[in-house]
């Protein structure tokens, strides 16, 4: 009987604690272990991409909440992960990744593809370590495994080839343990806050990516409050649907409701939010916030009051606290403009003569997808599409590059998405710039049979940087694309496939793509002078707008001049 290898022991440990798949490419120092995966349970998902595979890993365990895999060959191979595992991290995906390394006796003498995976991998993990000997194996990817799911990050288990294929030793029965402690403020805690909203007049509500599960509680509470809610993009799945309190969102991505609700509020509180711009915090209200990490409290903004709590379980110990308003003077004109802005957002989400809109494409799926549909967006003006256009229900999910800020992750994060959940309809919005990044990808769906959808966002350019660009004053330089007709090179990989430039034939284009039962992409050519309006126009934007036209007239680009102004205004 063959002895077992530590590749074994670590491929064995990985799957008692959840693994379905394990995302990577194969190579040299990675023998032992995909050969150990290939007589396991765990299905090897082969990229043609490192990067891919991080995102598709990372989406999988984000969405599922269980452990996700990876793994990697030494050198280029595992340092390929890093963008994709950077994202994953940053999401707060329980990802591992195997970083196979070269033998141990010739470490540290430069020898080929060796690189420090420790010191590159410590700043997007929660866990980075090698396993330095046989007896270290099960222990260490116990741990490893354990720190992902339990602090919700990245683990790194740095494996040289010639452990992995070393025999192992006996071991004791270390196992993976998922603990759910129920964490709340103190009663006493509980009353300074419940004393701080009985005593506001225009109270407000805003919710993170923390509120996941807490849906219910957070209306509950809005209604006894008389409080808008207003949401980041990472709350929109779990608080914008169901709930007669929602304002949307606020920041450069919002809308003015939202903007509107936070500025002029007496008393805010956060709830699960750690939203990075400081910009758009009240300057004079009263601030209480409340997050499961106690790090976060009062790092964005000062706040009066900062207790750490689970979200649901803090909502549910507060309610009774509080006394019942009856006052909806705020709350209503809240409402109102929110219902006013998702007017004017509409009005760009319809048929025009002319060039295709981004956001009729962005309605026109949300129109005909699932109703318990996942949607992916590249980061850039997909992800703004996706979020103001793209409506949930408590059971579609989005996901986005919000935290990273990455282009490509669409198409490979929709790759993850559905090798999770196969029965529910996988959409990718993808920018053209992103596609192209990991276009070979395509491939990792005929060949792994993934049947993702894939819309692109054909507009020959950066257009989110093309954007920025203009609003700091500046002509737009760099950010022209030169595509292919994305819809052959997709029929090419294997791919059902079709290019649509007319606004009239796009709704019947989408409902056929959308219909088909395998990979399909849409090439969508839409407009390139498509704005992204903020929720408020600062002075300092119209001026480098005006800047950047006064420059681009001096240029003899007036023409782009005119194209900006009558498509948007």
């Amino acid at each position: 009987m063959a002895h077992k290898t530590v590749a074994d022991v670590v491929v064995e440990t990985l799957q008692a604690a959840g693994v379905k798949h394990c995302w990577g490419v194969p190579g040299d120092t990675l023998n032992y272990v995909t050969d150990a995966i290939r007589r396991s349970k765990i299905e090897w998902v082969h990229v043609r991409h490192e990067e891919a595979g991080g995102f598709a890993a990372g989406a999988e365990a984000l969405l599922t909440g269980n452990l996700t895999a990876c793994a990697g060959s030494c050198g280029p191979g595992s340092l390929h992960f890093i963008n994709g595992l950077f994202e994953s991290h940053r999401n707060r995906a329980p990802v591992v990744l195997i970083a196979s390394q070269i033998t141990s006796d010739e470490r540290d003498f430069d020898f080929p593809q060796e690189v420090d995976f420790e010191s590159i991998y410590k700043s997007c993990s929660v866990f980075c370590s090698e396993i330095r000997s046989p007896a270290q194996a099960h222990r260490k990817t116990a741990m490893a495994a354990q720190a992902a799911l339990a602090k919700r990050g990245v683990a790194v288990l740095i494996l040289p080839v010639d452990i992995s294929q070393a025999a192992a030793p006996n071991e004791p029965a270390f196992t993976v343990h998922r603990a759910s402690p129920v964490v709340r403020p103190s009663d006493t805690e509980l009353d300074r806050l419940a004393d701080l909203l009985n005593s506001g007049k225009k109270i407000a509500i805003y919710g993170g990516s923390g509120c996941h599960g807490a849906h219910d509680e957070i209306v509950a509470l809005a209604d006894k409050l008389k409080a808008p809610v207003a949401h980041t993009s990472r709350a929109k799945d779990f608080l914008e649907y169901d709930n007669p309190f929602n304002v949307g969102m606020t920041g450069i991505l919002g809308t003015a409701a939202g903007y509107h609700t936070l500025m002029n509020c007496d008393t805010l509180l956060l709830l699960g939010c750690d939203f990075a711009w400081r910009q758009f915090y009240p300057d004079k209200a009263r601030i209480a916030q409340v997050d499961l990490d106690p790090t976060h409290l009062g790092r964005r903004h000062p706040v009066e009051l900062g207790m750490a709590g689970d979200i649901k379980e803090t909502v549910a110990a507060l309610l009774p606290r509080l006394k019942a308003r009856t006052d909806r003077a705020f709350l209503d004109d809240c409402l109102e403009r929110h219902t006013k802005a998702a007017a004017t957002l509409d009005k760009r989400a319809s048929l025009s003569d002319g060039k295709i809109n981004p956001q009729y494409l962005a309605r026109l799926i949300d129109q005909h997808a699932d109703e318990d549909a996942i949607f992916t967006a590249d980061g850039g003006s997909p992800m703004v599409w996706l979020l103001r256009h793209v409506a949930v229900n408590g059971k579609r999910r989005t996901l986005t590059s919000l935290t990273h800020g990455t282009m490509a992750n669409a198409m490979p994060q929709a790759l993850g998405a559905k090798k999770a959940f196969p029965g529910r309809q996988v959409i990718s919005m993808s920018g053209d710039g992103g596609l192209a990044m990991l276009l070979g990808d395509l491939l990792t769906a005929i060949q792994e049979k993934i049947p993702i959808k894939i819309a692109v966002f054909n507009n020959s350019s950066l257009g989110f940087v093309e954007m920025e660009m203009k609003v700091e004053g500046l002509l737009d330089a760099y950010t022209n694309l030169v595509n292919p007709d994305f819809s052959r090179v997709a029929e090419a990989i294997g791919f059902h496939a079709r290019r649509v430039e007319r606004a009239e034939d796009l709704d019947a284009a989408v409902k056929d793509w959308l219909a088909q039962p395998g990979p399909a992409l849409l090439d969508v050519v839409t407009s390139r002078l498509e704005l992204v309006m903020p929720p408020r126009i600062e002075a300092g934007q119209v001026f480098g707008t005006a800047l950047y036209s006064a420059k681009a007239l001096l240029g003899g680009r007036g023409g782009d001049v005119w194209d900006l102004v009558t498509e948007n205004l």
